[in-house]
């Protein structure tokens, strides 16, 4: 072995490492980290709203983060109650003056933009997205939209697809289909979803959908009479639906350019 590979072979075991020691010190319960831990090219969140929804991005370096978010009234109402949430979460309607760091007017601003730490948290705390977590680690997170069994590319692929697409876009906003955890997540692993019909790569809409599905399903009474039976096989539903749609696990997925993905967008007509 030559020294390059020995060197490379070092470095690649470093970040390991230091991926791991980052996973067990944020630890099942709590993804929490503080401003020194960040790194660019991490995908981070924050939590809104009593925790009912998280918003997501793309630490870049400098205090900045790029985001995908509902603003200036281009957002697509789906006439769900979760929707009005999301646009009231949004830096664009929690910011209505502008920022003296930023120096742009967030209130103005839609689609995908770069905004400092502190509008992007809107007095929220910081979590960091874990990915190619383990499968008992991510059924263990009963939460959806907190990790993945997906491994994550370099930062250098992460941040060139962040800017690429802050110049370009990424389509128009969907809560379902197309939201900020969607956008944070192809930054960090570049796949897409390729069927029409599905949620895209969200873990928090997968896992609204599917505690959705868990309490209505009718064969869910045919299993069970008791509560605590019902409570058991539908939580047992929830798991398994957020496990088959993970991005790390379906096959419907592949990978794809930023700029072939863009062009796509631009060639379709459809701009945020």
């Amino acid at each position: 072995m030559g020294m390059s590979e020995e060197i490379g072979k070092g470095v690649e075991e470093e970040n390991g490492n230091e991926r791991r020691n980052r996973l067990l010190k944020m630890g099942v319960l709590s993804n929490r980290i503080s401003r020194e831990e960040l790194k660019p090219g991490d995908h981070i969140y924050s939590w809104r709203h009593a925790y009912i929804y998280a918003h997501h991005g793309i630490y870049v370096g400098e205090g900045k983060v790029i985001h995908f978010t509902q603003g200036g009234g281009r957002e697509i109402n789906s006439g769900i109650v979760l929707d009005g949430i999301i646009f009231r979460s949004s830096p664009s309607h929690l910011s209505p003056r502008p920022c003296l760091v930023c120096g742009d007017d967030q209130s103005r601003l839609g689609g995908v933009i770069s905004s400092c730490l502190d509008c992007f948290l809107a007095d929220g705390d910081l979590y960091l997205f874990q990915y190619d977590v383990s499968l008992s680690f991510f059924l263990a997170k009963a939460r959806g939209g907190t990790c993945t069994m997906a491994a994550s590319d370099s930062s250098e692929d992460v941040l060139h697809r962040a800017f690429f697409l802050h110049r370009n876009g990424f389509g128009v906003y969907h809560i379902f289909k197309n939201n900020c955890e969607d956008f944070a997540i192809y930054c960090k692993t570049g796949l897409l979803v390729t069927t029409r019909i599905s949620v895209g790569r969200s873990g928090q809409a997968t896992s609204f959908l599917a505690a959705a599905s868990a309490i209505v399903s009718s064969p869910l009474r045919y299993l069970t009479t008791s509560f605590s039976g019902l409570a058991v096989v539908g939580f047992g539903m929830y798991c398994f639906s957020r496990l088959v749609s993970d991005i790390g696990v379906r096959r419907d997925v592949e990978k794809v350019l930023v700029e072939r993905l863009v062009r796509v967008v631009s060639d379709s007509g459809v701009q945020n």
